[in-house]
């Protein structure tokens, strides 16, 4: 006996206990077809009751807009009745649209039958006498007599008084016989109300009551009407013929107006397309079992050789760094088949794992590229800073000594601008590396967008729409509310440029909560429970390119002269230095989304301290000592010191400034940079100052700081001013700390 042969048997015999077994589930199916057939009589009859539910909800909407039309507001009977038949042919559901005048007389229809009808004794109008909303009845309309589902709508004026009752027939037969197309005639509809009036009758399967006769008292009233009914009800006719027979689950619609909507098929139709299934299955099943024969014997002429080819190929092929190579298949059976797919999973698994460790070596590039140039620009603003700040300076000097001189002192105030514009400009870079300076106070975000509303339109111009969605129950954050409010204003207008043909914007705030799949622009996680802020508008859109640098400093593609290219830059870093993260998503023609996550504050908000009172006073005559390590810085404010009356000691360093304060000497008032060389910087000088001298005064100055000025315990609150500061500031901000009270 051959090989081939005994494989044959061997095959063979091994099918006789699998095809019983398939055999046995295939009969099983049968029982599930037919459960499956039933439950889809369910479904369908919801199906049917849900667009009943959508007809009513439209028959609404539009007895809405009617009761408002000029047309409608009129005793001219004709004129009423001609504006009902045109809403009539663009309403070919409805049977007819008529009014009923409050003594219950009809007034005017769309059939314009000029007839004359009491309608007092119909539920619908009664009910609507005392009704402010939609009121149904499925009844015989008086004027076409067919079956009808009555909708009525009380309209009334603004005191409460009924003017009219607005009245709606919708074509119930009209309505079952779209759905008996559309399930291509299948399955049976039948309405009939609550006391058994048969509404619409099935068009076919042996049905005998008629439209308008009553099945009160019928199997198939009980089992529609009982509240705890079985799923479903089985009913022969006269000719034995058996029908099952589904209700719709009662919406609201369908119980205030006391209808059910019953879905049949008989019964005989259901069993046959079970067994035409399991007959089919079981031809699928010998057809199955043939081709499996044949393939054992393919399997047994073909040479296994050409299975272990297709292995070595693809162990080659990943050997020499191909992760996309896959063995096709059909795979053998058995061992071989198992290696293919074992080796087809191996290969996937480094696919996925090689992608992986590319996206995540994009990512930490991103991230370092993103602090490199935050390391960057912190440091040119910095130095940046100390220029401005003698820039400024000199350039009040000269204005001041030029008061005679227009032209002169013209040229001095422009310095002194193009100055404050530099400083401008720092900000915006020290904004993005996150070491700018930020006055957080606990505040609910949605009032502070409430207050910028006015201004936010404003800037949009006419020709955008523009919406806010506030939670109301926002959580509080710790945010610099002037940084927010430049942050929003920024985003506003980087959707108004890209919504140049007009569009909608909307401002959304929400609290939601991350986890470690919600990523921010640098594909950092964050997870945690936030304060989300979205500006999202239905401009232009950016490409993938643009939008994975849109948040770099510098980088614009607006024209020359119309972006600095700060703005995001701008957004991204006082949103990080607040602990929060930020997303976009945009694509080409469906606009852009610019998410904010400002994190929930922990703890109860603290009440703000009362504002300190002013200073005026811009000179004095007490002690400074002055400790900066820039040169140009030093002489200046020491000479603006001199200028407002003040004795004046400078240092450039901090070891040096407390080698002076362990001598004697009277010194009123430490004014110290903040980030300094040589080891010390402001805040650990002023600690070991205030040891020394305990009654000593502190005021810092910085052009930026990594992190918020925070005080060692015995320095007490921290006063800072901001390079670069004018002549005023540095009066107000000194006299400021020398008049406060001591700790």
């Amino acid at each position: 006996m051959s090989l081939r042969t005994r494989l044959l048997i061997l095959v063979i015999a091994a099918m006789l206990v699998p095809a019983s077994l398939v055999g046995l589930r295939f009969v099983q199916n049968r029982s599930s077809d037919i459960n499956a057939a039933l439950a889809n009589l369910a479904a369908t009859a919801d199906e049917i009751a849900s667009d009943l539910d959508e007809k009513i909800q439209g028959t609404a909407q539009l007895h809405y807009g009617l009761s408002r039309a000029r047309d409608l507001d009129t005793r001219d009977k004709a004129a009423c009745s001609a504006f009902l038949s045109d809403v009539r042919e663009e309403y070919p559901q409805f049977t007819g649209i008529l009014t009923i005048d409050p003594d219950g007389s009809l007034f005017c229809d769309s059939l314009r039958t000029n007839r004359t009808l009491d309608l007092r004794d119909r539920a619908y109008f009664k009910q609507a006498l005392v009704s402010r909303g939609v009121v149904l009845e499925p009844v015989f309309g008086r004027l076409t007599g067919l079956s009808v589902l009555q909708i009525a709508y009380p309209v009334r004026s603004e005191t409460g008084a009924l003017k009219l009752v607005l009245l709606a027939s919708f074509n119930l037969p009209k309505f079952a016989e779209f759905h008996e197309k559309r399930l291509l005639a299948e399955k049976d509809i039948l309405l009939i109300d609550s006391k058994g009036t048969v509404l619409v009758a099935p068009s076919g399967g042996g049905w005998t009551a008629p439209v308008g006769t009553s099945i009160a008292g019928s199997d198939l009233l009980s089992f529609a009407a009982a509240p705890d009914r079985k799923p479903f009800q089985e009913v022969t006719d006269h000719d034995g013929r058996t029908h099952v027979w589904a209700v719709a689950a009662r919406s609201r619609s369908t119980r205030d107006a006391g209808l059910y909507i019953l879905v049949g098929r008989s019964k005989d139709g259901l069993v046959a397309a079970a067994n035409r299934r399991l007959y089919e299955d079981m031809a699928i099943l010998a057809v199955a079992s043939l081709l499996l024969l044949a393939g054992v014997w393919i399997l047994a002429t073909v040479s296994v050789g050409r299975q272990v080819g297709r292995l070595a190929m693809m162990a080659k092929r990943l050997g020499l760094g191909d992760l996309s190579a896959r063995i096709a298949p059909p795979h053998p059976r058995g061992e071989l088949g198992g290696l293919m797919t074992l080796l087809n999973d191996t290969a996937e698994s480094l696919q996925q794992q090689r992608a992986a460790i590319a996206e995540l070596n994009q990512k930490l590039s991103q991230s370092q590229k993103m602090e490199a140039m935050g390391q960057l620009t912190g440091g040119v603003a910095h130095d940046f800073n100390n220029l401005l700040t003698v820039i400024l300076g000199n350039a009040e000097h000269l204005a001041d000594s030029l008061a005679g001189n227009r032209e002169l002192q013209r040229i001095a105030a422009d310095i002194a601008t193009a100055a404050e514009r530099g400083s401008d400009l720092t900000r915006s870079l020290l904004a993005f590396a996150r070491k700018q300076p930020l006055r957080p106070r606990d505040i609910d975000i949605a009032g502070k967008i409430l207050d910028m509303e006015p201004l936010l339109r404003r800037t949009l111009g006419g020709h955008i729409e523009c919406a806010f969605t506030l939670d109301p129950d926002l959580w509080l954050t710790s945010v610099d509310p002037g940084q927010l409010a430049t942050a929003l204003l920024n985003l506003v207008l980087n959707a108004r440029d890209a919504l140049q043909e007009g569009g909608k914007l909307t401002v959304e705030a929400r609290n939601t909560s991350l986890g470690e799949s919600d990523l921010d622009v640098n594909g950092e996680p964050r997870p945690g429970e936030y304060v989300m802020v979205a500006v999202t508008d239905t401009g232009s859109g950016m490409t993938a390119e643009v939008a994975s640098r849109a948040f770099e400093p510098f980088f614009t593609t607006k024209e020359v002269g119309k972006g600095t290219g700060l703005g995001l830059s701008m957004v991204y870093g006082f949103v990080r230095q607040s602990g929060g993260l930020v997303q976009m998503q945009s694509a080409p023609g469906r606009g852009s989304v610019v998410r904010l996550f400002f994190p929930r504050l922990a703890t109860p908000p603290i009440e703000d301290p009362l504002p300190a009172e002013q200073i005026t006073v811009p000179d004095g005559s007490e002690t400074i000592l002055v400790v900066e390590d820039d040169d140009m810085v030093r002489a200046y404010v020491e000479n603006e010191l001199r200028v407002l009356g003040y004795n004046v000691i400078t240092r450039s360093n901090g070891p040096a400034a407390l080698e002076l304060l362990r001598q004697p000497g009277d010194i009123d008032l430490l004014f110290t940079d903040v980030v300094m060389p040589g080891g010390m910087f402001g805040p650990e000088l002023a600690r070991q100052a205030t040891q020394l001298r305990p009654g000593l005064k502190v005021l810092f100055t910085s052009g930026y700081t990594q992190t918020p000025v925070k005080m060692p315990d015995g320095v007490g609150d921290a006063r800072i001013l901001t390079k670069p500061f004018r002549r005023k500031d540095l009066a107000a901000m000194l006299r400021s700390a020398l008049s406060a009270p001591p700790r």
